[in-house]
């Protein structure tokens, strides 16, 4: 039997001490995670190309309890600046307990794809002439870079500071977190606001599937370093206009058939606390998994779930 004192929340979710690097950490989801993960005891290293949205956090940080933030200037879509982030991390902590790769953008816009007035739905001719027509291959790299490729150079390149910080705690083993999406879960073209769903559903799905794939490969290698994925619903973000408030506006993001149950968006408390349950001694028997926190979207509405 365990003892009471063990399972306390100050042990369960303990991050005291914790280093962590959070990806597209200076807004929106990003922003919801780093603050979270500081909240509760960690060394949080937030990046971004925009330093001065880092800064900007930073500063308005409350100077309270364990947990710490510093900007990190990354560009995830490039391998010398993943390489320069990794060195200055290195010869600061000589570890990394958590890698939340969050960073990610939108695509190529199809206004058309869900208004069968358009007269792009005129017939199958037209329909796939205004598809193919997008803005090219060009443009669906570009979004891989960021949404998947990104997360496979970031999680190899710190692949040894983590093992360190597994090393580091006795009983914890480090956690890498990816923010994937119900859009590469969900079979629906959502298509809002500057998303092409084609092209960033699809992004998602490949970064779901990485998840699993380097779960299972670094667990084959005897490499200690769990990989998991956050797939988030309709949250607050820059990719959705910052706000949300109302059913019609969750289900104008949402691009749903059937609303999202929960009648709302995601909280800041909903995300941070998935995460934080990844990243701490509670979550150290979870490894390959992609928790879904939507309201219920996926429930009701088709998916590959």
């Amino acid at each position: 039997m365990s003892s009471s004192s063990s399972l306390k929340l100050n042990k369960v979710f303990d991050l005291t001490g914790r280093v962590a690097l959070v990806t597209g950490g200076g807004s929106g989801i990003g922003l919801m995670i780093a603050e979270g993960l500081a909240a509760n005891g960690a060394k949080v290293y937030i990046a971004s190309r925009r330093k001065y949205i880092l800064q900007k956090v930073v500063d308005e940080w409350p100077s309270q309890g364990a947990g710490v933030m510093i900007p990190l200037s990354l560009d995830v879509t490039n391998r010398d600046s993943i390489l320069e982030a990794k060195k200055i991390i290195e010869q600061a902590e000589g570890k990394l307990h958590i890698l939340v790769n969050n960073a990610g953008a939108v695509g190529p816009n199809t206004p058309f794809l869900n208004n069968p007035q358009a007269p792009e739905h005129k017939d199958a001719e037209t329909l796939g002439n205004a598809l193919f027509n997008d803005p090219g291959f060009d443009s669906w790299s570009a979004l891989y870079s960021i949404n998947t490729f990104s997360i496979y150079y970031v999680t190899t390149a710190f692949l040894g500071l983590l093992d360190k910080g597994s090393k580091d705690i006795p009983g914890y083993t480090a956690s890498v977190i990816n923010t994937t999406s119900i859009s590469g879960i969900t079979k629906l073209a959502q298509n809002h606001l500057s998303k092409s769903q084609f092209c960033y559903n699809s992004s998602k799905a490949a970064a779901s599937h990485l998840t699993k794939m380097m779960s299972t490969e670094f667990a084959l290698k005897g490499i200690p370093v769990r990989v998991n994925a956050v797939a988030p619903g309709v949250y607050a973000s820059e990719m959705t206009s910052d706000t949300i408030e109302g059913i019609e506006a969750v289900a104008r993001v949402a691009q749903s058939i059937v609303p999202v149950p929960a009648a709302r968006s995601g909280t800041a408390g909903e995300m941070a606390g998935t995460i934080i349950y990844l990243a701490s001694p509670a979550g150290c028997y979870t490894n390959g998994q992609e928790i879904v926190v939507d309201g219920g979207y996926l429930a009701v509405n088709p998916s590959t779930n």
